[in-house]
């Protein structure tokens, strides 16, 4: 079952995002305070849940336009489940009116993969040397300002 995050889901969310095998947090140190707040104030989440049990999660800050999480327990992953969360991420970032959003991944892993076929658009990568994806609303419609393209169009 695929719902909206609350404060209480945040211990399983926790244990979900320390369980995977890749994207590990190696040197950054994420709380569940912090994950708290990125469902309370900066932005939304969601789980699926299975028997009771939250088996994945996603997250999206809408203050800076960031996917900030999504994540599958290992053991429930190619059922569909990270498709549905993404999809409800964006459904949901698009209806707050958000033009565009981004967000990073270690290269060469599923998750990479998981995002180029989901339509995200790979723009370089990070100082990190994460990879950087980003996505335009469907709403998003391209206005050039160039005079000249104007006089070409007109």
């Amino acid at each position: 079952m695929l719902r909206q995050a609350v404060a209480a889901d945040v211990p399983g969310m926790h244990r979900v995002r320390m369980s995977v095998h890749e994207n590990r947090l190696v040197s950054t140190v994420i709380t569940e305070e912090d994950t708290r707040k990125a469902i309370e104030e900066s932005g939304r989440g969601w789980v699926v849940e299975v028997e009771g049990q939250i088996v994945g999660f996603a997250i999206v800050n809408i203050i800076n336009s960031n996917i900030w999480a999504l994540f599958l327990d290992p053991a429930h992953e190619r059922k569909g489940y990270g498709r549905q969360l993404h999809d409800k991420m964006l459904e949901w970032s698009w209806s707050q009116g958000l033009a565009h959003l981004w967000l990073s991944t270690e290269p060469g892993t599923r998750a990479q993969r998981f995002y180029e076929q989901a339509g995200w658009r790979n723009v370089g990568k990070t100082e990190k040397g994460e990879v950087r994806f980003e996505k335009l609303s469907p709403n998003n419609v391209f206005q050039p300002t160039n005079s000249r393209y104007a006089r070409i169009r007109g």
